[in-house]
């Protein structure tokens, strides 16, 4: 059972090495996937009016929702929603035409609006709420509705950015594996 990879007029989703999407996901349109990402069960990433690009390494995890903004005359460029490497996405997150830069954890149930830029190495707490045009500062925890700076992050949760990183990886490709073992 195969991902629906759908076009969106004559755009269709881009995939690099080894990526894993779940048979339960939709990927649309202009989507670029860089290598070894993985989505998993029930995420939609619709890059319909503008364009997704996920970075290596990063996953996106149940549930989650993934969109852009269309260009407009009061927005000429629209937003992308651009996403780094080795950034892990929790489960149901929103993410909406933002930037996410590398080595980022956006905790479960948190929502990123149009025009959010996350630079590298932050930490979102779950359930936060980023309020359009926000940048979040590299090496920071944030949380809460809408989120704020709490401190900066431990030199243990910064190499967890990481780990965490590196264990999707991992898992998505037992998941891969499994998969190819169980082909006829």
């Amino acid at each position: 059972m195969s991902a629906k990879l759908r076009p969106y007029k004559d755009t269709f989703p881009k995939l690099g090495q080894n990526v894993m999407i779940d048979p339960t996901s939709v990927v649309i349109g202009d989507v670029r996937l860089a290598d070894d990402v993985s989505i998993w069960p029930l995420v939609a990433i619709r890059g319909d009016v503008n364009y997704v690009s996920v970075g290596s390494r990063s996953n996106i995890q149940d549930g989650s929702v993934l969109h852009v903004t269309h260009k407009s005359s009061y927005n000429p460029e629209g937003n992308p929603l651009i996403i780094g490497d080795d950034v892990t996405v929790g489960h149901k997150v929103m993410l909406h035409g933002c930037m996410i830069g590398n080595r980022v954890l956006v905790g479960m149930g948190s929502i990123l609006l149009d025009g959010v830029i996350v630079e590298d190495d932050v930490m979102i707490g779950a359930g936060s709420l980023v309020p359009q045009n926000k940048r979040l500062e590299s090496g920071y925890l944030y949380l809460g509705s809408p989120v704020k700076q709490v401190r900066p992050l431990t030199e243990a949760e910064m190499a967890g950015l990481l780990y965490s990183a590196n264990n999707y990886v991992k898992w998505k490709n037992d998941y891969l594996n499994q998969e190819s073992q169980n082909q006829p």
